[in-house]
C-alpha cells in the first residue's frame, strides 16, 4: 500500500460551528489513491510544538486532487489547525490504514455519531459510484444537538440516499440516539452496516447487528503518534486474546473481532 508525504496547500477553511471545522487541502497524490475509511496524519504547526502529527479521517476527496477533513477542536493541535489560513501549507502523510470492505452487491446502512459522521461522506459517495442502485441504502446520523448535525446534511442529501437524523435534545430529527434509529430502520437481512462514532455507540451497534446476524464494520478512533505501527500507541484488545494496531490493521474492523467493554 502506497503512502505519500505532501506539502498540501489549504484551499478552504469552514467554521461549521464554534468547535467543528472543515478543511480542504490540495493533495493530489493522496486524493488519487485514498479509499473510504482511511486517514491522514497532519503536522498541525510549522514549528516543533506540537511535535507529533494528528490523525484525521478523510471526509471526502475530489477529482481535482483535493481532500477534506472534518474535525472538532479538542486541544492544542486541533486548535492551531482551526486557525490556519487559506494559502498556507501543511505537511500531510497518507493515506493510511485499512478502510471499509465495501460490498457493492448488498444494501448498506451508514451510521455516524458526532465526529464519526466525518468518514461517512467519502463512503457514501463511493457507494454511489460503484452501485447500480442505492434505493435500498440508508444513512443514519446522530449528534448532541442541531448545530452539530445540520451543517453536514446537505452534502449527503444531494447523493439521493435516504437519510434520517437524531439528536440527544431533539432539536433536529428524532429525539434520541442514532442507535435508536437503526432499530426501527427495517434493514434487509443481508444489509452491511458501516459505523463510526463514540465507543459506546459502536458497542450498541455491534450488539444490535450481532443479534440480527448483520455484518458490522466499525471505524475506531485511537491516540497514535506515527500512523504506521511503529510506536505501538494504538493497540486495542481483540477477541482472540491478542491486540491489534488501529493505525494499520484498522481503523476499520469487523465489530465482532474486537473486545467491547
Amino acid at each position: 500500500m502506497s503512502q505519500y508525504q505532501e506539502n498540501a496547500t489549504i484551499i478552504r477553511l469552514e467554521q461549521l460551528t464554534g468547535e467543528n471545522v472543515r478543511l480542504t487541502l490540495q493533495s493530489e497524490k493522496i486524493a488519487e489513491i485514498a479509499k473510504p475509511g482511511q486517514f491522514v496524519m497532519i503536522k498541525t504547526a510549522t514549528g516543533k510544538d506540537p511535535i507529533l502529527r494528528r490523525p484525521f479521517s478523510i471526509h471526502q476527496t475530489s477529482k481535482n486532487g483535493r481532500i477534506q477533513i472534518l474535525f472538532k477542536v479538542t486541544g492544542r493541535g486541533t486548535g492551531l489547525l482551526a486557525h490556519s489560513r487559506v494559502g498556507e501549507t501543511l505537511s500531510v502523510f497518507g493515506p493510511l490504514g485499512h478502510g471499509f470492505d465495501i460490498k457493492a452487491d448488498k444494501p448498506a446502512c451508514l451510521v455516524g455519531g458526532g465526529m464519526g459522521i466525518a468518514p461517512m461522506l467519502f463512503l457514501a459517495k463511493h457507494l454511489c459510484r460503484v452501485k447500480k442502485d442505492v434505493a435500498s441504502d440508508i444513512i443514519l446520523f446522530g449528534g448532541r444537538t442541531k448545530i452539530e448535525v445540520e451543517p453536514l446534511v446537505a452534502d449527503f442529501e444531494q447523493l439521493g440516499i435516504r437519510l434520517t437524523a437524531a439528536t440527544d435534545d431533539g432539536t433536529y430529527g428524532k429525539k434520541g440516539f442514532v442507535t435508536d434509529l437503526i432499530k426501527i430502520a427495517g434493514l434487509a437481512k443481508d444489509t452491511v452496516v458501516y459505523g463510526c462514532g463514540p465507543e459506546g455507540m459502536m458497542k450498541e451497534l455491534h450488539l444490535y447487528c450481532d443479534s440480527k446476524k448483520l455484518e458490522c464494520q466499525v471505524s475506531v478512533e485511537s491516540v497514535m503518534a506515527c500512523g504506521m505501527g511503529a510506536c505501538l500507541g494504538c493497540n486495542i484488545p481483540s477477541k482472540d486474546g491478542g491486540y491489534v494496531h488501529v493505525c494499520y490493521e484498522g481503523p476499520v474492523f469487523n465489530a465482532e473481532e474486537l473486545v467491547w467493554k
